[in-house]
């Protein structure tokens, strides 16, 4: 049995992480098929916006310790893949993470891969691994900052986050998409060059006539006072 699930609902593909005998912690082979799966969900042009999230219960309770030291551990290397699957890799389109129970160690990392966070109230984060002398190699230390991004209920992470994505989705994509990656660029370079590539981004979502359209359909009424369209 895979230890993932994948289904697409609409233009949203969730990525269920489904291993509950051990907290959906992730070995070596469940990280490369994380990777695998958000490669082939970058590579989809019907697919706009990704969930992460785990099955029972719990989001991911990190590398799997119990795999490590038989020997079965995950891949730790310089170049390619992270240690849990996707973590070094930027794609194109956002994910966004459902997180009900434990989101530690690599777990945490996972989440914070991510570019949003819907957590249950009683979602638990935490860095856990370093009791036991294993350090953060997925980005932890790079991109700890605000989790939560929005708070429900337990029980309904995964829900409100297909709904966050399903609205996401139904944005107009070169735009999202481009501001998006202008914020990820920035990071390594001085100002100057950093607004000058967001304007590169600029000039290249408004020659695809987006903003056009949806100045029209502006125009037209759609939108007035906050409505949704």
């Amino acid at each position: 049995m895979s230890s993932l699930n994948i289904e697409q609902i609409g233009a949203v593909t969730v990525v269920e992480i489904d291993r509950p005998a051990s907290r959906n912690a992730v070995d070596g082979t469940t990280a490369a098929l994380l990777a695998d799966a958000f490669r082939a969900f970058a590579a989809d042009d019907t697919q706009s916006v990704a969930v992460l999230t785990g099955a029972g219960g719990v989001f991911c309770a990190g590398a799997d310790l119990k795999a490590v030291a038989a020997g079965r551990g995950n891949r730790v290397v310089a170049e390619g893949d992270g240690p849990m699957g996707p973590t070094r890799m930027l794609l194109d389109k956002p994910v966004i993470a459902a997180v009900e129970g434990y989101a530690v160690a690599g777990g945490l990392e996972l989440a914070l891969w991510c570019d949003l966070r819907v957590a249950a109230r009683d979602a638990v984060f935490g860095v856990f691994c370093r009791r036991w002398g294993v350090p953060l190699v997925d980005g932890g230390t790079v991109r700890l900052a605000g989790l939560a991004n929005r708070l429900v209920e337990p029980g309904e992470a995964r829900a409100a986050a297909v709904a966050l994505a399903t609205d996401l989705a139904a944005l107009p994509q070169v735009c999202m998409r481009n501001d998006r990656l202008s914020s990820y660029e920035q990071w390594s370079m001085t100002l100057d060059d950093a607004l000058h590539n967001e304007y590169r981004h600029g000039v290249e979502t408004l020659a695809s006539g987006e903003a056009v359209a949806g100045a029209t359909r502006f125009r037209e009424g759609a939108g007035r006072h906050g409505i949704p369209e």
